[in-house]
């Protein structure tokens, strides 16, 4: 039988791919959440998971280290995806990446460049690009929130889920510059020689995934 390796996203990613996996029928042989481990085989033959960071699954894919692979759209915008097929959106890990700031800054910064702090260059230049925005764009990896307090930038680009963490380091939202959720990717090379392996697969993502959209759709009437 012709075996598949599928990247997963460590952290919230990972949390909510796993129940789908479960509703699926796919389960790992440990518990990738209390595991160490990185390399996990499934009750699935021929199917393993690999859990890594969420900025690698693309590259790892692109790359055919895996078949396919579950990322955020965030990853997957600014990794580029040309070199990826991108057949289904999961519909979990759903945020927003936005602009954000200490209330006025825009405003402050309205006479030279804006100075934005993200881990998300690309997309942020783009962004500002498409709005005739001049940045000076500064590269972090963490602690998003701070650069506004110490005066390091004037905004961020950064993910938002519920807000609060903008809140309690009182910055706000500005702008949206795209709602984001999780991707099932696919290597194209892989798509061609494990071409009936992986429509299975995904034929049993994609019920599934409708499955649950139709149940938390009658949950919430």
């Amino acid at each position: 039988m012709t075996s598949l390796t599928l990247a997963l996203s460590k952290g919230r990613i990972l949390e909510d791919t796993l129940p789908l996996l479960a509703a699926a029928g796919i389960e790992p042989e440990e518990d990738p959440l209390d595991s160490r481990k990185l390399v996990f085989a499934t009750n699935r033959e021929g199917l393993r998971l690999l859990v890594i960071r969420a900025a690698d699954v693309p590259t790892f894919v692109a790359y055919g280290a895996a078949d396919l692979g579950v990322a955020g759209k965030d990853v997957l915008i600014e990794h580029g995806g040309q070199d990826l097929y991108e057949p289904l959106d999961l519909g979990i890990a759903k945020c927003r990446l936005m602009v954000a700031g200490l209330p006025g800054a825009l405003e402050g910064a309205a006479n030279r460049p804006l100075r934005v702090a993200t881990k998300y260059i690309e997309t942020a230049r783009a962004h500002f690009a498409r709005a005739g925005r001049q940045v000076e764009l500064i590269k972090l990896y963490g602690s998003m929130e701070l650069a506004p307090i110490v005066g390091l930038a004037d905004v961020i680009v950064d993910l938002v889920d519920t807000g609060n963490t903008l809140r309690a380091n009182g910055l706000e939202p500005f702008e949206t510059i795209r709602e984001i959720s999780s991707r099932l990717v696919v290597n194209k090379a892989a798509m061609k020689m494990k071409h009936d392996r992986i429509e299975e697969l995904l034929d049993v993502f994609n019920r599934t995934t409708e499955a649950q959209r139709t149940q938390s759709r009658a949950g919430g009437k």
